[in-house]
């Protein structure tokens, strides 16, 4: 027999009582198709320790993309749009001010975040990068076969969430597994309403499985290594 699903509302108070505290502080993000490199002051915010797994994501909203993978699995096949409107979904269920407004554009160039609200959000892609590092400076916060599934060691396939060692801060799956959506967008004068995704996959080589690793596509693009992780201001 199956066992009961969990209530949305006790999802939501479990993810809240996770959250991992992280620190202002400032990081330098670096584009390296125009090689420039910018300043971003971090003020402290909340980070989820794993992506959004399949198991949270049904539990919330009644159902997961199909996929033979696991509940402990992080959610594939959803997109940037998709993931402010679970975003949204799980702030009203834990009683919280949702941070997205939303319409009916399809590139979702209406959407637009409201960095006050105490909901649940996506992190920036500065957010993103500076809780990656976790006050580190190189490629990557540890050995990459110990902190990540990646192609050498995945076996071809997304793996169970937390299995791997984490970084400083107490974050797992920052890099391997699967790529992450981050709230930015990537470069609007050349690609549009393109989003940026982080972290590097389960097939990925270690190019890129890189703490500045940067990647983009449209807001309804989905994939079977593209997930997401929460944040929430403080």
């Amino acid at each position: 027999m199956s066992p009961e699903p969990t209530p949305p509302q006790a999802v939501a108070e479990r993810m809240a009582e996770h959250m991992a505290e992280i620190p202002g502080g400032r990081t330098f993000l670096r584009d390296e198709g125009t090689k420039r490199i910018w300043k971003v002051e971090i003020e402290a915010f909340r980070l989820a320790p794993h992506p959004v797994t399949r198991e949270l994501y049904r539990a919330v909203l009644g159902e997961v993309p199909a996929s033979p993978a696991g509940p402990r699995t992080p959610v594939t096949e959803v997109s940037w749009m998709e993931a402010v409107r679970f975003c949204n979904l799980l702030s009203r269920t834990a009683g919280l001010d949702p941070c997205y407004s939303t319409g009916d554009d399809r590139d979702g160039q209406d959407v637009v975040c409201d960095w006050g609200a105490d909901g649940y959000r996506l992190p920036s892609e500065a957010e993103w990068e500076y809780a990656c590092r976790a006050g580190t400076s190189g490629v990557r916060y540890g050995e990459l076969d110990d902190i990540a599934w990646h192609r050498g060691n995945s076996g071809g396939e997304v793996r169970d969430v937390a299995t791997r060692a984490p970084n400083a801060w107490g974050l797992h799956d920052m890099i391997g597994n699967v790529w992450e959506w981050c709230w930015d967008v990537y470069d609007p004068e050349v690609y549009g309403p393109y989003r940026v995704f982080r972290g590097g996959g389960a097939y990925d080589l270690p190019r890129g499985c890189r703490a500045s690793c940067r990647r983009k596509s449209h807001p309804t693009f989905r994939v079977d290594d593209l997930g997401f992780r929460l944040a929430r201001s403080r």
